[in-house]
């Protein structure tokens, strides 16, 4: 089996600090994993849940042990048919529920059906609601020798203190250019070659997912970078009044409410580093933005960073995504300057 610190070096310190617990018997009952989304933590949590579930590991090119990738359990897992390892993730409501915890709890409890050890994801624990966050307490308080619980955090998303508390943390950055670029090209050179993307939309999808190479795939092979044009023409347009909010809102209707959210908060994190002097991440939009920092202060764009977590709170109980951009919408020009009526 492949160490996944060759194929994601950026994931390899957090990857070797848990390869180096399990050789020395010394691994936490539950982790937390924090990144940004994109950057490969599901792919992190799976290798680690193939080593501890693993009959015979081996040494990989680190010297630490990986998963064989030829035993049984390897071969289950493989097969995506291990019953030792559940993965809990949002279901239609964007959110974990309570039941889903309910039944890791269930799960935790139980004896492993054909290996030694049973590990649990949770995948977006930052997306729990309260109710599951209580009922994961309960497990997390009674930790048992043969589970081992991996719970995924995208960053900026709060994992709640009294969870967090009672995990180790690690946490992945975002790749370098090169090594994004990299990963990126293996990927797409395993597409047929009538769906690859060509190197200039390659290139935007790692610009506009900020060198998080699994969503830039995910950018450069779906729909998102023609949808994403047409939203921000609309929204350069509104911003000069030249079309009503509600038209405007459309365009970021058809993104869906988490890309939207996602769009206006790269925005809003481009406005404050072009106000402190700093460059976007979005050179598209740079030239209304930059024109925007110029008599914008620094609170207005943090202030508009905290409309978008309200919105994606709001996510919890599936809000229109036209609603809530045409809310942040009307909140972003309210930055343009007024015209003085000439005299």
């Amino acid at each position: 089996m492949t160490d996944i610190a060759l194929e994601m070096p950026w994931l390899s310190r957090a990857w070797q600090t848990i390869q180096s617990r399990v050789k020395e018997d010394r691994l936490p009952h539950a982790l937390i994993l924090a990144g940004e989304r994109g950057v490969g933590k599901r792919v992190w949590a799976e290798a680690v849940g193939a080593l501890l579930l693993c009959d015979r590991p081996v040494n990989g090119e680190s010297g630490l042990p990986t998963a064989c990738g030829q035993c049984k359990q390897c071969e289950l897992l493989a097969a995506s048919s291990h019953p030792d390892i559940r993965v809990y993730a949002p279901e239609k409501s964007r959110m974990v529920k309570v039941d889903q915890v309910r039944a890791l709890s269930s799960f935790a409890v139980a004896s492993p059906q054909v290996g030694h050890h049973k590990v649990a994801i949770i995948d977006r624990a930052d997306q729990m609601n309260i109710n599951a966050a209580n009922a994961l307490l309960k497990t997390l308080e009674e930790p048992l020798p043969d589970v081992t619980l991996i719970l995924l955090q995208e960053s900026g998303r709060p994992v709640l203190p009294t969870i967090r508390s009672r995990c180790q943390t690690l946490t992945v950055p975002v790749p370098t250019n090169s090594d994004a670029n990299a990963w990126l090209a293996g990927r797409v050179r395993k597409l047929p070659e009538d769906a690859r993307p060509s190197p200039e939309v390659l290139a935007k999808a790692l610009m506009l997912a900020g060198n998080a190479p699994m969503l830039a795939l995910d950018y450069a092979t779906g729909e998102f970078i023609g949808l994403r044009d047409t939203a921000l023409e609309r929204f350069k347009e509104f911003m000069k009044s030249r079309i009503p909010v509600g038209e405007a809102a459309k365009a970021f209707k058809s993104m869906g409410l988490e890309d939207t959210l996602w769009l206006f908060e790269t925005w809003a994190g481009d406005l404050a580093r072009l106000i402190a002097g700093g460059t976007a991440q979005d050179a598209d939009a740079e030239d209304m933005l930059g024109f925007l920092s110029r008599g914008t202060p620094a609170w207005r764009a943090h202030e508009l960073l905290d409309m978008v977590k309200e919105s994606r709170a709001a996510g919890v109980y599936n809000a229109s995504p036209e609603l809530e951009a045409s809310r942040l919408l009307i909140a972003w020009q309210k930055l343009m300057p007024v015209k003085r009526p000439s005299a």
